[in-house]
């Protein structure tokens, strides 16, 4: 007979042998949060309302790679980042056979919207100071304008002259703080704000004196518009000979920027970033608008805010500068950005000085972040790792992972929420070939009018759809509308990974009569185009009969065979035709993938260049 060994194993113990083992410390099973696992074989598993494929899978006692199995033979396509709700995962349960319930809200979320009332009371408020970003076209002395603020107001106070820098900053006046964002640029600004983050509080347009307005102008106001703050004007460079502030202030009545000196409600000031002319006036100037603008908060309870930036420290390990929009933040505090979490470990100014609290409109550098999290992301502060991991779960997004769902609207999400009575005005971001398309398409646009709905154009501009379109979009939930021109290749990208609609047209009434059926709810089924591949033009070669052949290398995709192309010169739209010979060499071939090189000839077109686009795309008929 064979006996086993029972060395640690006390069958009379308190719990039976099982207890014993666990003591003992040998096959004890990694210990689950109470609600995770079944405890008794007539209970459900407890699920959260949503949670990664790597939860799911830990929770199952599976691996990953089975599940993410699964979910593939239901249609869904998944990583172990991705993020999925409680409907999705019982897909894999039902497959497997396990009865699943969900979670209900956390008694702690429970406890915050109770008392929310209580700690936004107007007597627990108490002013904050000011967040300001500094806007521009490039070169027009943004940089030099926040350069000279901290010399002047900010490093001369400290040791050395040194300024630690964060990308945020305070700056004094008559014992009043402003804080700056150090991240100039609007394309910065609307990344933030794209996800879902409002951090800024007044907005400082940058036009140089001796330019003007100029195209990345233009965008930084539609941006400051449709964040919807306070915008004031730094007409910078008054030191140059060719300096013509009036000029300035004209362009901006143009662009329905009134300043005060001609009777409207915007601040103007006349800087120079060089002698220092006008700052003073400046920093003054943005004190009034922050007081005339009330802003407080609670430094009393639970802290919130934004990461602005983070970045990795070899010898500190991961640091993220965060902004603190509510409560106060404290060294030892549990905190949530995005998916990561971490305890503050310690907490650092922007002038390098050690501090143990953080109070609302204040910015620091904090250590304790177990990964990096990524710039937009809000922070909160929870009371245990439990609410922690629960708090992630609930999250819109991963590490690695797309976002389910965006905050951009398709033009058929509009139509359905325009016939529910949703939605009251639709948000368009206009991008055309030459500016007498833009004019005649804004005019047309104009004069539709349906008492449901009206069209709101946030912004237009001449050329390729970019990024910058894509993300202003996404943060105001508006719809991209080109007119004969096509979109740049990371500006698609960008557009599919936020879900953001980009529609093209060539016949402005096509795009006139959608806008107006959808304003109506009535907009019937259309086709929508979908790019097959691209191909750049190399260079030329002659042909029988006087043909060109166009030496081709494909960038992406692939290029077919009596495809539907468009030839592109510069971002504007040439010749539209079909490929009438696909040649490999001397060989006719069906079809050319990425990276290859290959001989065009288009049907009816021969006026190629080098350097010029050729675009193959199909139309596929859209469920509405």
């Amino acid at each position: 007979m064979c006996v086993v060994p029972t060395v640690g194993i006390r069958p009379w113990a308190k719990g039976g042998w099982r207890a014993a083992v666990d003591e003992s410390g040998r096959g004890q099973r990694p210990r689950r949060d109470r609600g995770e696992k079944r405890t008794g074989p007539n209970r459900p598993l407890v699920l959260p309302s949503t949670m990664t494929v790597q939860y799911l899978a830990e929770v199952l006692n599976q691996s990953a790679i089975d599940v993410i199995k699964q979910l593939m033979r239901n249609g869904i396509m998944a990583n172990m980042n991705q993020v999925i709700d409680y409907q999705v995962a019982t897909l894999v349960t039902t497959a497997l056979g396990i009865r699943t319930s969900i979670a209900p809200e956390p008694a702690a979320a429970a406890s915050r919207t109770a008392t929310a009332s209580q700690e936004e009371a107007e007597e627990n408020l108490v002013s904050r100071p000011p967040v300001v970003v500094v806007l521009g076209h490039v070169d027009h002395g943004k940089t030099s304008l926040l350069d000279y603020i901290k010399s002047s107001r900010v490093a001369d106070r400290e040791v050395g002259g040194i300024t630690q820098h964060i990308g945020a900053y305070q700056v004094e006046v008559d014992g009043n703080p402003i804080t700056f964002l150090d991240t100039p640029g609007h394309a910065a600004f609307t990344a933030i704000r794209a996800r879902g983050a409002r951090v800024t509080d007044i907005a400082v347009l940058v036009v140089a004196a001796d330019d003007g307005i100029m195209p990345q102008t233009l965008e930084a106001i539609n941006h400051a518009k449709a964040a919807e703050v306070p915008i004031v004007v730094a007409i910078n460079k008054m030191d140059l000979p060719g300096a013509d502030p009036e000029r300035v202030k004209r362009q901006l009545s143009e662009n329905e920027l009134l300043v005060e000196d001609w009777g409207g409600d915007i601040v103007s000031v006349n800087v120079s970033a060089r002698t220092g002319e006008g700052i003073n006036d400046l920093l003054e100037n943005l004190e009034l608008v922050a007081e005339i603008a009330e802003l407080k908060a609670n430094p009393d309870k639970q802290a919130s805010g934004v990461v602005i930036e983070a970045k990795l420290d070899r010898k500190r390990g991961p640091s993220a500068t965060i902004l603190v929009t509510d409560g106060t933040l404290s060294v030892g505090d549990l905190i949530v950005a995005g998916a990561v979490s971490g305890r503050v470990r310690a907490m650092v100014d922007d002038k390098g000085k050690a501090v143990f609290s953080v109070t609302p409109g204040t910015p620091a550098e904090i250590l304790g972040f177990g990964a990096l999290p990524e710039a937009g992301d809000q922070l909160t502060v929870v009371a245990n790792e439990r609410e922690a991991r629960t708090l992630i779960g609930g999250r819109d997004r991963a590490p690695g992972s797309r976002p389910l769902q965006s905050r951009a609207l398709s033009l058929d999400e509009v139509v359905k929420q325009v016939d529910i009575g949703d939605i009251k005005e639709m948000t368009l971001v206009l991008k055309a070939d030459v500016q007498g398309s833009l004019e005649a398409i804004r005019h047309s646009l104009g004069r539709l009018v349906d008492e449901d709905a009206k069209v709101r154009v946030l912004h237009t501009g001449v050329g390729a759809v970019t990024e910058s379109d894509v993300l202003l979009a996404s943060a105001s939930e508006a719809v991209i509308i080109s007119f004969s021109v096509g979109s740049e290749p990371s500006a698609e990208r960008l557009s599919d990974r936020m879900g953001v609609e980009i529609r093209n047209y060539e016949i402005i009434y096509q795009l006139i009569d959608d806008i107006e059926l959808a304003l109506h709810g009535m907009l019937e089924p259309t086709m929508t185009e979908v790019i097959v591949g691209r191909a750049e033009i190399r260079e030329l070669f002659g042909g029988r009969r006087g043909v060109q052949i166009a030496g081709c290398r494909v960038t992406e995709g692939r290029i077919v065979r009596n495809g539907t192309v468009r030839v592109t010169r510069e971002g504007a739209n040439i010749a539209q035709s079909t490929i009438s010979s696909l040649r490999h060499f001397r060989d006719e071939v069906n079809e050319m993938n990425a990276g290859t090189e290959c001989g065009i000839i288009l049907q009816g077109f021969n006026d190629y260049k080098a350097g010029d686009i050729v675009e193959v795309y199909r139309q596929e008929r859209a469920r509405r």
